[in-house]
């Protein structure tokens, strides 16, 4: 599959993963409806994309809000006359053990952007995604597979949507649509300055930035998930650590566990 004409709407696009695909994507001459939070940085990324060759459209969207997100499906529509494919990919996170969490409120925005958002934008583009035989691309994360320390809400929020799209997958068999989870683990991205931390605040800087160079870059990252999604794949753990642990889980439990208390601790 090319991305070039493609009629895209891509949220999360302001920085991070979500830029570096809007880049990789244009420079193949895709169609971009994209989407976030921050209007500047987002307008700055879709002038980058026309620079590239694509086609850019900035929409500032709040994804937990259901009529932001039918306002994004519909400009696009109106904007490109249909959508092939949606790249989910706006999300937030937290670090924080469970029993120290002072402010159990931010459970719920961890919900309502990495799940209900996609969850909202999916619904909203479906038939349009249904005419198209199109696709539907989320990213979700290594916590969606496999539970961690210091996640517990970000991982079931990564949880609920395996559980959705894998059932949403079976109802559009007969459709066309396809759809891919993408699993990413540590990315060289913003999304750690803006996590949640037990008191429901941020942090003022990224307290494990020397652990960083052991990262992925967004481009490379945005290269994996452009791969799987031309190929059409249903799942992609991006780890090989992560892959061999949902494997070994179910016979080792305990040992698997323990590796991976031992991991986050050294971050």
């Amino acid at each position: 599959m090319t991305f070039k004409d493609k009629r895209i709407v891509l949220t999360g696009a302001a920085g991070g993963i979500g830029e570096a695909l809007a880049r990789q994507l244009a420079s193949e001459g895709a169609r971009l409806a994209l989407a976030d939070l921050n209007s500047a940085d987002l307008e700055s990324v879709a002038e980058a994309c026309r620079r590239l060759g694509g086609e850019a459209l900035a929409i500032p969207t709040d994804v937990t809000n259901r009529d932001q997100c039918q306002r994004l499906i519909t400009m696009t529509v109106e904007t490109w006359g249909g959508i092939d494919a949606l790249f989910s990919n706006a999300g937030v996170s937290m670090w924080a053990r469970f029993e120290d969490i002072t402010d159990i409120s931010f459970f719920e925005q961890l919900m309502a952007v990495n799940y209900f958002g996609p969850l909202y934008c999916t619904y909203y583009a479906l038939p349009y995604l249904k005419e198209s035989q199109g696709r539907i691309i989320v990213i979700t994360s290594s916590s969606g597979k496999i539970g961690a320390p210091m996640h517990s809400g970000y991982a079931a929020s990564k949880h609920a949507l395996h559980g959705f799209f894998d059932s949403l997958r079976i109802e559009l068999l007969d459709t066309g649509v396809k759809i891919a989870l993408i699993a990413p683990l540590y990315v060289r991205t913003g999304i750690r300055l803006h996590r949640f931390e037990a008191d429901g605040g941020h942090p003022s800087v990224d307290p494990y930035e020397t652990s960083q160079s052991k990262s992925m870059t967004p481009a490379q990252a945005a290269g994996i998930i452009l791969r799987a999604a031309r190929r059409g794949k249903r799942e992609t753990i991006m780890s090989l650590k992560i892959k061999a642990a949902v494997k070994l889980r179910p016979f080792i439990p305990g040992v698997v566990d323990s590796v991976i208390r031992r991991k986050v601790r050294q971050r």
